[in-house]
């Protein structure tokens, strides 16, 4: 973290030996050491937050990414939706209409016959009359 080498390790010892003393820097240590201690949880804490925080964004995102990609979905299901109802409406619209102008069903327009539109009255061999 600070990049201290053993050498200047040795001598911030000693100057906080002449400085505080013998008698009080074992008691400094372990305050130094719980202080030390103290602020790396915190950092580690904050740079924790700092990457929740960051997922959540990109999770936002991603979100909103696949909110609009569902409504683009939708939008053109929808549309081919109505091209097809429309398609359909204006081939039924036209069916009556080339009906009348022929004057023949779809069955005589292909094989020349005209159509049966209704059955005879069936008869039972087994019945007289």
């Amino acid at each position: 973290m600070f990049d201290i080498g053993f050498s200047e390790l040795m001598v911030i010892a000693v100057v906080a030996l002449i400085v505080i003393g013998p008698e009080k820097l074992p008691k400094v240590a372990r305050t130094v050491g719980h202080l030390f201690g103290r602020m790396q949880r915190y950092v580690n804490d904050v740079k924790a937050d700092i990457s929740r925080e960051m997922a959540l964004d990109d999770l936002r995102k991603l979100q909103a990414s696949m909110q609009e990609t569902a409504q683009s979905l939708e939008q053109s299901v929808n549309d081919t939706v109505r091209s097809a109802e429309t398609e359909m409406n204006r081939i039924a619209g036209d069916a009556p209409a080339a009906v009348t102008s022929t004057g023949a069903t779809a069955d005589t327009a292909d094989t020349g016959t005209p159509a049966v539109t209704e059955a005879p009255p069936a008869t039972d061999p087994a019945k007289p009359g």
